[in-house]
């Protein structure tokens, strides 16, 4: 990503290979850098922005909404399962997943190919980011209880083709963060899941859902390690947001639902307690010192983290899904905006 200011207006383009997405604050900034790029190089003008590397956008009075219904359809037809049924959660409650060394492997070139294109889909669908990270595990070796819950994540991928993100319009600029994490769910090594999500504007910009890189000994320890890896994230975050609106970027809340590893990350009573947890992740106490970062206290049934860190029911998943703003986006509310909008720019 580029970024400009210029006669008090900023001009923003991300380069893909030959693809160039172009915004910025005046309608006449974006125009002139179209005409210089244009004398340098032959290019194409595609317009506003509705089609961009295999996700769909939609830009409306009230925000804008990005999709990937097309390369849904796409995943499923490939598989061959255009036309079945659809289930309403990716992965079963409590399901435990290992390397099954007992178990038959399956075709290990169609898993890779599947879940790499799962992988993408998880631009605009957090919904299924713990799903296809558990699964993306075992790609050295499936067996087929994993390709049984990778057909069961394309079965709900059916139902939900048409799920997207909306962001709106809104002049709110602080970041919110949550930050969660499960205590040894990994049958083969004991490592726990930690997960995070960043808001702006209440509309999700970036999350993650990876397991973490040691083991912990305790859900407080699991908490602490997985909200210092939100905290890398937030600082990072911080400075582009400076960087792009010029202003200084107030501290970052990060939410837990663990009083413990919230007073970990502040009370020196505690210190002596953590000793056996690497000093690299003393990173978050830091940031908590410089009020960077601020570390607060959420419940579990609002924790919108939650999501990326386990198989939930049913409801629960429905309920964390609205709350994580994965929704259904419907195509006949799209109205194309006139003013300070992308547009999409190809060298040819």
């Amino acid at each position: 990503m580029f970024y400009k200011q210029e006669k008090g207006h900023c001009l923003l383009v991300v380069v893909y290979v030959d693809d160039l997405l172009v915004t910025g604050s005046s309608r006449e900034v974006i125009l002139e850098f179209k005409r210089r790029m244009g004398l340098k190089f032959d290019m194409s003008d595609l317009g506003k922005l509705s089609y961009y590397l295999g996700i769909e956008v939609s830009q409306t009075d009230s925000g804008i909404t990005l999709k990937q219904e097309r390369y849904a359809v796409k995943i499923l037809e490939e598989a061959g399962m255009g036309e079945c049924n659809a289930v309403q959660i990716p992965m079963d409650f409590g399901v435990k997943f290992s390397k099954a060394q007992a178990e038959k492997s399956i075709d290990v070139k169609e898993y890779r190919r599947k879940i790499g294109c799962l992988r993408y889909l998880i631009q605009t669908r957090p919904d299924l980011s713990y799903s296809v990270g558990v699964l993306s595990r075992y790609m050295h070796d499936p067996k087929e209880s994993h390709g049984a819950t990778l057909k069961q994540i394309l079965r709900y991928l059916q139902g939900t083709r048409s799920y997207g993100l909306v962001y709106k319009r809104g002049q709110n600029t602080r970041l919110i963060g949550f930050s969660d994490s499960s205590h040894n769910v990994d049958e083969d090594d004991g490592r726990s899941t930690g997960g995070h999500v960043f808001y702006l504007n209440e509309c999700p910009i970036t999350w993650c859902s990876q397991k973490l890189d040691t083991v912990a000994l305790s859900s407080c320890e699991a908490e602490f390690v997985a909200v210092t890896e939100a905290a890398k994230q937030a600082i990072w975050l911080q400075e582009v947001l400076s960087e792009v609106t010029g202003k200084p970027c107030e501290k970052v809340l990060i939410l837990l639902d663990n009083k413990s590893a919230i007073a970990l990350t502040r009370n020196p009573v505690f210190h002596g307690r953590s000793k056996h947890i690497h000093k690299r992740y003393h990173f978050i106490r830091e940031c908590v010192d410089n009020e960077q970062v601020e570390v607060e206290h959420i419940s579990g049934e609002e924790q919108k983290a939650d999501i990326l860190t386990k198989a939930l029911g049913r409801i629960k998943f429905k309920e964390m899904r609205d709350l994580l703003g994965v929704q259904e986006v419907s195509e006949g509310v799209f109205k194309l905006v006139g003013e300070n909008v992308g547009t999409n720019l190809k060298i040819t």
